[in-house]
C-alpha cells in the first residue's frame, strides 16, 4: 500500500469542508417561535385563570340571592300560633304563601301581646266570629249583614271552615281577626286569608253558641287571652 505524505494529508484536511454553521436568521427565527409560545401559553392561562374567578363569583352571587333576607326570614317566621280563650285553646296554621305584610304585621302583634285580653266583638253562628281593636269598618259590615240578611252564606266548596284572616282594608291602629264557621263563597273578596284552625275546632263552636243580641254582640264578654307563636304545632 502506498504511504500518503505528510504534505498531501495537510492538502486533503484543507480540502475537506468545514461543518455547517446555523445562520443568525434562524436563530432569530427559532427564538420568535419559542417567545410565541410562551406568551401564546401565558395567555391561555391567564384567561383560563380570569374565567375561573369569574365563573367562582357569578356563582357566589348566585348563592347569595339563593338565600335572601326574605327568604331567611320566611324560614325564621313562625308556622303556627295559639289562640288561647276562656273557652279553651286553638291552634291555627300560618300559610307560607300568604300575604307577607298581613302575616309580619300579625307576628309582630302577637309578640307585643297586643292580642292579650282583645274581645270577640261579633259572633255570628254558620258564618264568622270576629275579634278586634275595633267594631267592623264598613266594608265586612255590609259584607256580613247583606250575607245573614239575605241567606248568601251557604255552604260552599270553594272554602272550607275554620279560615284565619282579616279585612283587606285593615285599620292601621289595630287588627281585627274573623275565624269563619262555615264556607263562605265570598271570602278572598272580603278578607285576606292567612291561616287555617287545625286544632281546637270544637272550641271554636263552643264560641259559636255563646249567647249574643241582635247586633250580633256576646252577651257575655269572651275574648282571647293571648297568642303564643310557636315552630312546631
Amino acid at each position: 500500500m502506498a504511504r500518503i505524505k505528510p504534505k498531501q494529508l495537510l492538502i486533503q484536511s484543507k480540502t475537506k469542508k468545514a461543518p455547517s454553521r446555523i445562520s443568525y436568521s434562524s436563530i432569530i427565527t427559532w427564538n420568535l417561535i419559542v417567545v410565541l409560545v410562551v406568551l401564546s401559553l401565558y395567555a391561555t392561562y391567564r384567561h383560563w385563570h380570569q374565567r375561573s374567578a369569574e365563573d367562582f363569583e357569578m356563582a357566589l352571587h348566585q348563592a347569595e340571592l339563593a338565600v335572601r333576607p326574605e327568604d331567611l326570614k320566611m324560614t325564621n317566621r313562625p308556622s303556627y300560633a295559639e289562640i288561647n280563650t276562656a273557652k279553651g285553646s286553638i291552634t291555627i296554621e300560618i300559610y307560607k304563601d300568604a300575604s307577607a305584610d298581613v302575616v309580619d304585621r300579625f307576628i309582630n302583634l302577637c309578640k307585643s301581646n297586643h292580642f292579650k285580653g282583645m274581645p270577640f266583638r261579633h259572633i255570628i253562628k254558620n258564618f264568622v266570629i270576629q275579634g278586634g281593636d275595633f267594631d267592623f269598618d264598613g266594608a265586612a259590615q255590609e259584607w256580613i249583614t247583606k250575607a245573614k240578611a239575605s241567606g248568601k252564606n251557604d255552604l260552599s266548596s270553594e272554602h272550607e271552615a275554620f279560615m284565619i284572616g282579616t279585612a283587606k282594608n285593615p285599620n292601621n291602629e289595630g287588627f281585627d281577626l274573623f275565624i269563619t264557621t262555615a264556607p263562605i263563597p265570598d271570602l278572598n273578596e272580603k278578607l285576606v286569608v292567612f291561616g287555617r284552625v287545625i286544632k281546637g275546632e270544637d272550641i271554636v263552636q263552643e264560641i259559636e253558641e255563646v249567647d249574643t243580641d241582635e247586633h250580633y254582640q256576646p252577651k257575655t264578654p269572651i275574648g282571647i287571652i293571648n297568642i303564643i307563636l310557636k315552630h312546631e304545632p
